[in-house]
């Protein structure tokens, strides 16, 4: 089964309160109806990362996002994962507010994961990162994820 790690904008679309800005209600419809429909053909995976993001906040909110995550495999960080982690944000000159950016990206690459599925679009699934990142992966032997938003992966 195809495997999928899920970024903290994922439960954050998927419980979030319905939003007036018509962009954001649309991502979250699509997130909706991704988990409905297509979340089961595949393996889900998550980090500690997730888990810290989508623990802060507004406490009612975050207790929704931790509540979408339960029972979804915790991916532990590899022993070459900080090395990855450091090299994505010198490559991508990332600020650090995004260093955790880097840690999903590095997380996802190290064990494998075909998916990374993400509504980041400025540090994540950013066209112009991607063949930094994959450049990146490849210098330490690792396939990038396919990074992706629930969007792209609706269809069979």
């Amino acid at each position: 089964m195809p495997t999928v790690y899920l970024e903290t904008t994922i439960p954050s679309y998927l419980t979030g309160w319905p939003s007036p800005d018509l962009l954001t209600a649309a991502k979250q419809q699509v997130t909706w109806e991704w988990w409905e429909s297509r979340s089961s053909d595949f393996d889900l995976f998550i980090s500690q990362a997730v888990l810290l993001e989508a623990s802060a906040g507004d406490p009612e909110a975050a207790a929704r996002r931790l509540e979408s995550l339960d029972g979804i495999t915790l991916l532990e960080p590899k022993k070459d994962s900080d090395e990855i982690v450091q090299a994505l944000v010198e490559g991508l000159s990332l600020p650090d507010r995004a260093l955790a950016d880097a840690v999903h990206i590095a997380i996802s690459v190290a064990h494998g994961i075909d998916f990374l599925l993400t509504w980041n679009f400025t540090h994540i699934a950013n066209a112009a990162y991607r063949p930094i990142i994959d450049s990146v992966c490849n210098s330490f032997g690792y396939r990038s994820s396919v990074i992706c938003s629930p969007e792209e992966l609706m269809e069979r």
